[in-house]
């Protein structure tokens, strides 16, 4: 009986047809999200180990990691410590002394190793210089090495999925895609900026030759990430600016500021004055406003609103949540109907009767200004003329739901507000499609948050610093990165949310009221739980980051973050945005026991600055753009390779050379697989947020 042929491979193939990786290995992947042999070949490193060099035992170094052949002298023992470890030793030696192995948990490796013969170990070096020592270094046979002598990428895992499970299977996927990887840099472009080709890139971004191989494929991946990018925010732009709405009307803005109980800043009337130029241009706003907490961002929404409904058009304002959208309709209903605008707030919690009255009269007119959640998109209501829509804290949105909001209106000018300042650079690739407007100046009279860095020693006094302050009348944030008590934490209940609030309550503060929040909860439960803070029936709320962007609590005073190297610059700029919103003097404390010099030097930023455009500058520099908002929702693809904090240069390079090609080729039709990649690319990200 002739053999069934697999059918040839091509980048849509699903994993588990390439050779070498089957049915089995394939479930594992997809715990990654790596269903195709393209998903497989681009999940890249996010590290790399230099495990070229080999070392006599006598020249290893303590505390340093290094590769060393040497040979088993006598049979590994094993020794069962407490119940659940169990450790492995064996004496290696080389011509120039001798090395003393541990291994935990790796009871297979007392018969595996055998006398006589030689191994390559790759670990630490540890001991003193007369007695070497290394604990559970990545050893394998010498004449079969795989894992040494070689730079060696560490890749993200997932449970079920090892480090070499992995390697082997993007080596599969190598050798299966060597013949058919489509370059989609077109040959003039590649020559131009001295790039190596694709198959030369992908192999030695996986299996490096050497450093400057891996340099050479770094930086085309990054040129070529930056290239499709650009190109497609251009398409963006493009479908964009072909839309051509009715210019709005000049209006006089001087009843609307001088309702204002107070004046705008500079920053401010800028950014003001930049949307309504948008709004009579004849082409739809599509604008990023961004400044930190307090810098009056909604004041600017709010001019905006009064423009449009004075245009004869409605407004619409959507927050991620419905304590955030209530406190919103607080704030500015007041304000709009005394400007004789009519409001209405529409959430998943407004009663049947209520919402049926108010998509009534949206759909009349009667009411100007919606404020909402989500319940401001749903399919069945129908604004009369929607010529505004407004989204707070973008990043908290997919572009499906800001889509969805805009289509309720006939092309709606769109200005979306965030609190996480972004250096321009990230804010241009984050929002290409977006022009942005800066609020780089806070309203005069705000106090300055203090800021201390300190180590896990200080809990007594902090711990007592609350209680004095509580004692006055004012409330406390705590902040830890983890929800439940996981084995690696636990010598340290304080990296817990919940084991840490009941510790709180019990042992510390037992005649105050501790609370705790965190993002898995219901939305329900965690807005009850906000809400019971803002309006102080608790004292301390404990919370993991769910309330980076939350409610305005004036009365919170102190905000404590656990661990804090575990947070972002901006992350915990962002945190310390939820204190300083009322008139007492407010404190940010940054716990942390890591002795790390970046690490430090990192908390000392927070000390310094309160600028939050400086300090997103920094996150940028130290850590890249990979984590600014946690996940990915701003609905663009996400870069993997690219480095803004480091490729500036490399970034104007690819803008010029797309831009040059699009000028050249509109259509990319001369170029098909670089429009089918972009494609790709847009469709994929469109896919993650819908």
């Amino acid at each position: 009986m002739q053999e069934r042929r697999r059918p040839m491979a091509d980048l849509t193939t699903n994993v588990q047809f390439i050779r070498g990786i089957g049915p089995q290995k394939a479930k594992a992947l997809s715990k990654l999200g790596i269903e195709t042999l393209r998903d497989l070949i681009a999940w890249l490193p996010r590290r790399y180990e230099d495990r070229t060099e080999f070392r006599r035992i006598a020249d290893l170094t303590p505390g340093e990691a290094a590769c060393v052949a040497a040979m088993v002298a006598a049979p590994p023992t094993l020794s069962h410590i407490r119940k659940g470890m169990d450790l492995v030793k064996v004496r290696t030696v080389d011509e120039t002394g001798t090395l003393d192995v541990t291994f935990f948990n790796q009871t297979w490796l007392k018969n595996n190793l055998r006398q006589g013969e030689t191994y390559a170990f790759y670990g630490r070096a540890e001991g003193s210089l007369l007695r070497k020592q290394m604990a559970s270094p990545v050893v394998e046979p010498l004449e079969r090495r795989e894992i040494t002598g070689r730079i060696v990428p560490i890749y993200p895992l997932t449970a079920g999925v090892s480090q070499l499970v992995l390697s082997r299977s993007i080596r599969q996927g190598l050798d299966a895609c060597a013949d058919i990887l489509p370059d989609v840099l077109p040959d003039e472009i590649r020559r131009a900026h001295h790039l190596c080709r694709i198959n030369f890139a992908y192999e030695n971004i996986h299996f490096p030759e050497s450093m400057e191989a891996l340099d050479l494929s770094r930086r085309r991946l990054a040129f070529e990430e930056l290239f499709l990018f650009t190109i497609g925010l251009q398409r963006l732009r493009r479908r964009r600016e072909v839309v051509h709405v009715a210019p709005c009307a000049a209006v006089d803005m001087e009843p609307f500021y001088g309702a204002l109980p107070f004046t705008l800043t500079d920053a401010q009337r800028r950014c003001v004055e930049e949307a309504l130029s948008d709004m009579t241009s004849g082409v739809p706003m599509n604008r990023l406003c961004q400044g930190d907490v307090g810098s009056g961002k909604t004041m600017v929404a709010a001019a905006c609103v009064y423009f449009a409904v004075k245009n004869g058009r409605q407004a619409a304002l959507m927050a991620p949540t419905e304590i955030l959208a209530r406190q919103h309709y607080e704030g500015l209903a007041p304000l709009m109907e005394r400007l004789g605008i009519r409001c209405a707030l529409l959430t998943g919690s407004t009663k049947a009767a209520a919402k049926r009255s108010i998509a009534e009269q949206l759909a009349t007119g009667e009411i100007d200004f919606a404020i909402g959640t989500h319940a401001l998109i749903t399919g069945d209501l129908d604004y009369k003329d929607l010529g505004l829509v407004v989204t707070d804290e973008q990043h908290r949105f997919g572009v499906g739901q800001r889509a969805a909001l805009a289509e309720k209106g006939e092309h709606p000018h769109t200005l979306v507000m965030s609190a996480t300042p972004i250096p321009r650079t990230l804010a241009l690739i984050l929002y290409g499609d977006l022009d942005v407007s800066v609020i780089d100046q806070l309203p005069p009279g705000r106090k300055a948050v203090e800021t201390y860095a300190v180590p896990g020693s200080y809990h007594p006094r902090i711990y007592a610093f609350l209680r004095k302050l509580i004692a006055e009348g004012r409330q406390a944030y705590i902040v830890c990165p983890m929800v439940e008590q996981s084995d690696d934490a636990a010598s340290d209940d304080r990296k817990a949310v919940t084991a840490y609030a009941k510790m709180l309550q019990e042992e510390v503060f037992p005649d105050l009221k501790v609370a705790y929040v965190h993002g898995k909860m219901k939305p329900k439960e965690k807005e009850a739980v906000m809400a019971a803070f803002a309006a102080g029936e608790n004292h301390i709320l404990v919370s993991t980051t769910v309330i980076e962007v939350g409610v305005d609590v004036p009365n919170a005073a102190v905000m404590v973050v656990e661990n804090a190297e575990r947070f972002g610059l901006s992350q915990l700029h962002q945190l310390r945005g939820r204190v300083g919103r009322g008139q007492w003097q407010s404190y940010c404390i940054l716990i942390s026991d890591n002795r790390n010099e970046e690490t430090r030097e990192r908390l000392k930023v927070m000390t310094r600055t309160a600028d939050g455009f400086k300090i997103a500058e920094e996150d940028l520099r130290l850590r890249g753009p990979g984590d600014f908002f946690g996940v990915r929702q701003h609905g663009l693809p996400g870069l993997k390779v690219a480095d803004l904090g480091c490729d500036t240069q490399l970034l104007q390079e690819a803008q010029q050379a797309a831009l040059t090609l699009l000028e050249a080729d509109p259509e990319l039709t001369a170029h098909p697989a670089t429009a089918e990649r972009v494609q790709d690319l847009f469709d994929q990200a469109a896919d993650t947020l819908n």
